[in-house]
């Protein structure tokens, strides 16, 4: 096999094999993560032509799998014209290099493939610098094994973001580089603490939608917003948060944050580059858990988001799960989830259940308020407005001494109007 015939041409669709090893720890699930693979692959735009599972004790550690099944992979690569394997784990920079020798093709990881969608689909600032720091960081550590594998490409997957700039493979350029981004990096993070602190002055309660990659997040921001955020029915459709205003049907004004999707062994480097992005998770005063109720692996999803949760250090937080698209005929109407203070089944396409969701949210607020009686003199017109942007009005009435109100406010709120009453 000639290097020619693995280049791959700007305007050729890569096709690819996919590779996984079968162990007692992950032989349930292998199966369900080689389709999620396939997903990813198709999602960077590449065909998969052919899935080899591989049944070991562990994988290898020198070359993830054994000479046998390398061999046939060898002969697939041949037979099937495919221009590269794309392994299920997280290869080591032997690992890596070892296969790009013995294959002599392109060889990616599952923490390539995502890192090359992040960074088709980054289009902030702030997530076009994660997404190059995580690239960086995890081709730093494997310069020994992707320098060749690189040289051959003339487009495709692992080569967007930094690899379309041809960056050096030089550990200093490339430490050098990191330490940049890390400095940009602060400053946009330096830029979205003053705007949570001003929203935080603001009072209002904060809420994240959080779950798997293509549960419909994004859709029900928009159902609820009107906020026009991209949706798509592909994996890591949005990357980039964004954060809207939702009045509640009793008038409370909340912030809604839609944020990453989560997936199964998210790389770390991912949770690491991305973690200003995803504390929007953690600072979060409710959570909206959004499964797709018609995806056959949907409790392993919800197992999943709370793996990830934890790992954040969010899992004490409120849930609210939603199961959404119940409008599709594979819903599975008896999906649970005990973790979660309430669950709400809806389609965010079509709007049914909507209105519910919104009465479990008020509801949990309510629970997390303290309930006044008081009569606001009329030059205190600012606390008043206070009140009715932060807390709901129950009742209001006007008398002579001032504004008489029953309301429900958070603790914050109730301490700001006793102060000002006081006085």
């Amino acid at each position: 096999m000639t290097e020619k015939q693995y280049n791959i041409e700007d305007n050729k669709v890569e096709k690819v094999i996919l590779v996984g090893v079968a162990t007692r720890d992950n032989e349930e699930d292998i199966i369900d993560s080689i389709n999620e693979l396939e997903e990813l692959a198709a999602t960077a735009s590449a065909i998969t032509v052919e899935k080899v599972i591989q049944n070991r004790e562990g994988v290898h550690p020198g070359t993830y799998l054994g000479k046998g099944k390398i061999e046939e992979i060898r002969q697939l690569i041949v037979e099937l014209d495919a221009t590269g394997i794309i392994c299920d784990d997280e290869l080591s920079p032997a690992q890596l290099k070892n296969l790009e020798e013995l294959l002599q093709c392109k060889i990616m990881d599952r923490t390539m493939l995502i890192l090359d969608i992040f960074a088709h689909r980054a289009h902030t600032r702030e997530g076009i610098i994660q997404v190059e720091l995580a690239q960086l960081q995890y081709r730093l550590s494997r310069l020994a094994g992707i320098g060749t594998s690189l040289s051959r490409l003339g487009g495709g997957i692992g080569t967007r973001g930094p690899g379309e700039k041809k960056l050096e493979t030089d550990r200093r350029h490339i430490r050098n580089r990191i330490s940049q981004l890390r400095k940009e990096l602060e400053e946009v993070k330096s830029h979205r603490e003053l705007i949570r602190e001003r929203r935080k002055k603001q009072g209002k309660i904060r809420i994240a939608l959080v779950g798997y990659t293509n549960a419909g997040k994004s859709t029900l921001l928009n159902r609820l917003t009107d906020a026009d955020v991209l949706s798509e029915d592909k994996l890591f459709a949005t990357l980039d948060p964004t954060t809207r205003q939702l009045i509640l049907p009793n008038k409370t004004e909340v912030l809604l944050t839609d944020t990453v999707g989560f997936i199964r062994k998210l790389p770390h480097h991912l949770i690491k580059a991305f973690h200003s992005t995803l504390e929007e998770a953690v600072i979060a005063d409710i959570l909206v858990h959004v499964v797709d109720s018609a995806n056959e692996q949907a409790e392993k999803h919800i197992k999943v988001v709370y793996e990830t949760l934890e790992k954040l250090g969010a899992v004490e937080k409120t849930v609210i799960t939603v199961l959404n698209k119940v409008d599709e005929p594979r819903s599975d109407n008896h999906l649970q989830d005990d973790r979660a203070y309430k669950i709400v089944r809806l389609s965010a396409i079509e709007g049914t259940g909507i209105n519910e969701l919104l009465d479990v949210i008020e509801k949990k607020i309510q629970e997390d308020q303290i309930f006044i009686q008081e009569t606001i003199p009329y030059n205190n017109g600012n606390i008043l407005n206070h009140i009715r942007i932060n807390g709901q009005i129950i009742n209001e009435e006007y008398k002579s001494e001032g504004t008489y109100i029953e309301a429900f406010v958070d603790y914050k709120t109730y301490g700001e109007v006793n102060k000002v009453l006081k006085k």
